[in-house]
């Protein structure tokens, strides 16, 4: 056997092997969206809770007023939550959308700190940390600025984690508001359905845990006083909080009858700039829990961590690997016995992405639509190769902020 014969086969096994998990993971979804489907939401145990809405924001005059008029609007007791708004260090005209707001809303509890350059403008986690100072919820939700939740969203959340006291947090989850807009929409649309939410109800089902996604969840006020805070080096602030979560030895829950509205990039160039600050944040909490894998403590989360940690870097340099040896073999530069057998397992592993993700299509209504199917055809020759772009960018970056360590910032994503 040559040397490009042990690496082609040491990378088909890898890829295999972490496809076998998500072919596992999506049954297991599937499995907790049926039955949750014909559950109903329980009521809220007790006198409806305080909540505080926290909302970080930076520059985001173009969708704002949206945001808060929907918060307003929940079906949750008015007199028993409040909309703190963390207007940080923003150039345009947010602070006057939201001044108008509190005019307009006299009487509601909608708070608005404006920060500066020297108080904010460090991101997201630094902001939520401001925040959380003027909060009076013994419940913590957090949405981003871009989110129009539906009207039964925040209940939906209190209410789960009313009757399960095991319960850290509950997430519900967010969708694509413009998903129509052009293919890219489409495609981050079939990505978050398919990969994102049925990936996070399976680990439900089979594990008991969920990540939190950062919009559409809410989380007990002693867990942010107890850890101290956001963790203002984390750009992921959402990945980084679940694992302290769970090292407290509290449970995320997901609901998914608890549903946010929100805008997705629609150029490419924005989603790159969003999914490569996602990769390097997600980068940067694997590095900083790779020790719990060591930790008796965190036994229960030792799958988190190997499947984030499979997913960044065994996933990416198998693929890449056997995608160069692919083209040395036919250029004729290299040559591998196993080439026939690989190319027959990569078609495989093609056919069961496209029947496995239009499956998982069918737990929301209106996507279950022919159309969708080459969609997701294009998808994995396009969409899905761009990810190990983005992915090894994110890593490439993160060492570099780590060598001329850089201070965090917010990371706009622009809005249209």
């Amino acid at each position: 056997m040559t040397t490009a014969d042990i690496l082609m086969l040491i990378a088909v096994i890898c890829i295999w092997s972490l496809l076998l998990v998500n072919v596992v993971l999506i049954i297991a979804g599937y499995l907790y969206y049926i039955k949750i489907e014909n559950e109903e939401v329980p009521e809220i145990k007790g006198e409806a809770p305080f909540v505080s809405i926290m909302v970080p924001a930076h520059n985001e005059g173009k969708v704002i007023t949206k945001t808060v008029e929907s918060l307003l609007a929940l079906d949750y007791p008015h007199d028993r939550y409040e909309i703190i708004v963390i207007n940080d260090n923003s150039s345009d005209n947010s602070s006057e959308l939201l001044g108008d707001l509190q005019r307009k809303h006299d009487g509601r509890n909608l708070i608005v700190i404006n920060t500066d350059a020297v108080t904010g403008g460090k991101g997201k986690s630094n902001a939520l940390n401001i925040g959380f100072k003027q909060s009076r919820g013994e419940l913590i939700a957090i949405y981003d600025a871009d989110n129009t939740p539906e009207k039964t969203a925040l209940r939906y959340l209190v209410a789960e984690i009313t009757n399960d006291d095991t319960l850290g947090a509950v997430i519900g989850k967010f969708r694509t508001r413009n998903r129509n807009t052009n293919l890219l929409t489409r495609f981050i649309n079939i990505e978050t359905l398919s990969f994102q939410w049925m990936a996070q109800a399976g680990r439900w089902k089979l594990f008991k845990l969920c990540t939190i996604p950062g919009t559409n969840f809410i989380m007990r006020r002693s867990i942010v006083e107890s850890i101290g805070g956001w963790d203002v080096k984390a750009i992921a602030e959402d990945t980084e909080i679940s694992f302290r979560i769970y090292m407290m030895g509290y449970r995320i829950k997901f609901q998914p009858k608890s549903v946010t509205w929100e805008q997705e990039p629609q150029t490419v160039k924005v989603w790159f700039k969003q999914r490569t600050r996602w990769a390097k944040g997600n980068i940067y909490v694997i590095i900083k829990n790779i020790p719990l894998l060591f930790d008796r403590k965190a036994r229960n989360i030792r799958f988190d961590i190997l499947y984030f940690l499979s997913i960044y870097f065994l996933l990416l340099t198998s693929l890449v690997m056997s995608d160069i040896l692919l083209i040395l073999h036919a250029l004729g530069y290299v040559h591998t016995t196993i080439a026939g057998f690989s190319s027959f397992l990569w078609l495989l592993a093609i056919t069961l992405f496209i029947l496995g993700t239009y499956i998982t299509l069918i737990t929301e209504k209106g996507e279950m639509v022919l159309s969708n199917l080459w969609i997701i055809m294009l998808m994995y020759v396009s969409y899905c190769q761009m990810w190990m772009v983005v992915a090894a960018y994110g890593l490439y970056n993160y060492v570099k902020d780590l060598l001329f360590k850089r201070e965090v910032k917010w990371y706009k994503t622009e809005r249209f």
